[in-house]
């Protein structure tokens, strides 16, 4: 959306005329009406009703709150580079600027956001004649921005999000769907939970796009910050990682000793936790909370002979078919693999190993309809198994 349009539109809202609208803006009146007749053209629908003044519609108080949202984030960011581009920023030059400071180069920016390098380049240096001030230092090892740009970049991602949530919000009045759920989901989530909820948003949202990312927690933690990821999905973090993200517990969790069948630890009675620590382990990677609950059960009585680290349950169940290897993981990530034979569980109690799960989600943000569906899905089925009764299967 055009970020000159929409300041108009927010004044005209606010003001409920077109007349005082075009005095605050310092634009003409025709230049009001067309602004907010390009908007409705691009909503599918009528943000006003026209009257002895302006009245909004359903579709014009949402698209209202999204950019008032949005403008919340951006426009302290672009007052600290320069007041003057409160006026004079475009989308465009914002997207430049944020392709150019992830790249640290004009050319791999291009490249990322497929556009021309000198597209990218022209738009960031007009934003920087308007602002009168340098935006990346020019440095032996690429272009290293400023940290009032950092903190552009990060506000214009984020307010960029925001009109993406406007765009599904008016859509979803109108019948459509545009966009898409975008979902970070750690390793429990990924084998119980998110195809659990995916299944049951699927009978109430058939069509609706759902993405589901992994990866590093601190690289998905970065993508929420950004935008990028509407929720995270999986074990909490204790203390919260960082100030502007907020955690929800949904039930907790606990870890399981498990095996291969036949393996020597099954026969008979299961042996103290120090004899099994003369067998080699798989674990979750260092810093996990699964590694962390881990590491407190075993520090009395040293390490394990040998650990292999993996976030993959793969890897670790053909690693136990293929050896004497024994498995720490959560009870409800490897439950399948038991049902189904693949490994056995160590008839054993691992105190303190419980870990609370949950989502992670930026402060302040606010849900679509679709998000919101999609999270209350998961919160129906996290209670599911915070009662400690069976799942039934979606449908049932």
């Amino acid at each position: 959306m055009n970020l000159r349009h929409l300041r108009v539109f927010l004044a005209a809202f606010d003001s409920g005329s077109v007349t005082r609208a075009a005095l605050s803006t310092r634009v003409t009146q025709p230049a009001v009406t067309q602004a907010i007749g390009k908007l409705e053209a691009e909503a599918g629908q009528t943000l006003f009703r026209r009257g002895r003044g302006l009245f909004p519609t359903i579709a014009g108080e949402t698209l209202a709150a999204r950019v008032r949202r949005a403008f919340g984030l951006l426009d302290p960011a672009l007052s600290a580079v320069a007041p003057r581009l409160l006026l004079t920023a475009t989308a465009a030059q914002l997207a430049a600027v944020i392709a150019t400071r992830e790249a640290e180069n004009f050319t791999l920016a291009a490249r990322r956001s497929g556009r021309a390098q000198p597209t990218i380049h022209r738009a960031v240096s007009q934003l920087e004649r308007e602002a009168g001030t340098t935006l990346f230092e020019r440095t032996a090892t690429g272009l290293r921005p400023t940290r009032q740009v950092e903190s552009l970049a990060l506000a214009a991602r984020l307010a960029f999000a925001e009109l993406d949530q406007a765009s599904s919000d008016l859509a979803d009045l109108s019948g459509r769907e545009v966009g898409q759920i975008v979902i970070g989901a750690m390793p429990l989530a990924r084998s119980v939970l998110v195809p659990r909820a995916i299944a049951h948003f699927r009978t109430l949202r058939p069509t609706f796009p759902v993405k589901v990312l992994d990866g590093p927690y601190a690289d998905m933690i970065d993508g929420l910050r950004r935008g990028e990821i509407d929720f995270l999905i999986g074990a909490l973090r204790d203390p919260v990682p960082i100030a502007d993200v907020v955690q929800e517990r949904l039930f907790d969790d606990s870890l399981v000793i498990v095996a291969r069948p036949g393996h020597p630890v099954l026969q008979g009675r299961p042996p103290p936790l120090s004899e099994l620590l003369a067998h080699p382990f798989v674990v979750s990677v260092a810093g996990s909370p699964g590694r962390i609950a881990f590491d407190a059960l075993t520090a009395a009585h040293g390490r394990p002979v040998s650990l292999v680290e993996t976030g993959s349950m793969i890897v670790m169940r053909e690693l136990l078919a293929l050896s004497d290897h024994l498995g720490c993981i959560s009870r409800l990530q490897i439950e399948a693999e038991v049902r189904l034979g693949a490994v056995r569980r160590v008839d054993m109690d691992l105190p303190n190993s419980i870990r609370p799960i949950g989502t992670t989600r930026r402060i302040g943000w606010v849900p679509t309809r679709a998000q919101a569906t999609f999270l209350s899905a998961v919160e129906q089925i996290g209670q599911s198994f915070g009662s400690g009764a069976p799942v039934a299967p979606v449908g049932s």
